[in-house]
């Protein structure tokens, strides 16, 4: 079973960031951080490494039901969708399975979250793979 959704999509790197961004914004979520791997592993271990984007995605009034329902899991928060080099140089686009993710908690007052998230990733990777 996968944890993530995937999407492998037809462009340059930094254009697939800025499609991502532009699409879950589409959706409701905003970025809250983006993590850029490949820089941070060039500075902290002087290492070579793929084009690598992690950004933490939000979408306010869904983080608040959800946390509303269960206090800690702002420890799951945010979802993280990931942009990255693929080893045959595509672009890969993956987003964190919500239905996966929320099923650690084993509260089935989440499920409708879990589902709309899912569901709203799904038109992302959707957007970004037409």
């Amino acid at each position: 079973m996968s944890y993530t959704l995937d999407v492998t999509v037809d462009g340059t790197f930094d254009n697939v960031v800025d499609e991502t961004v532009d699409a879950l914004e589409e959706e409701g979520f905003g970025v809250l951080c983006d993590i850029d791997v490949q820089a941070t592993l060039a500075k902290k271990l002087d290492a070579d490494f793929r084009n690598y984007r992690i950004l933490g995605a939000c979408n306010p009034p869904l983080a608040k039901q959800a946390l509303e329902t269960e206090t800690r899991l702002g420890a799951l928060l945010p979802c993280n969708v990931i942009v990255y080099e693929t080893d045959d140089g595509d672009v890969g686009v993956s987003a964190v399975d919500p239905g996966e993710l929320l099923s650690v908690v084993d509260n089935p007052e989440l499920d409708e979250v879990a589902t709309d998230v899912g569901e709203r990733f799904e038109r992302v990777l959707g957007e970004l793979g037409a």
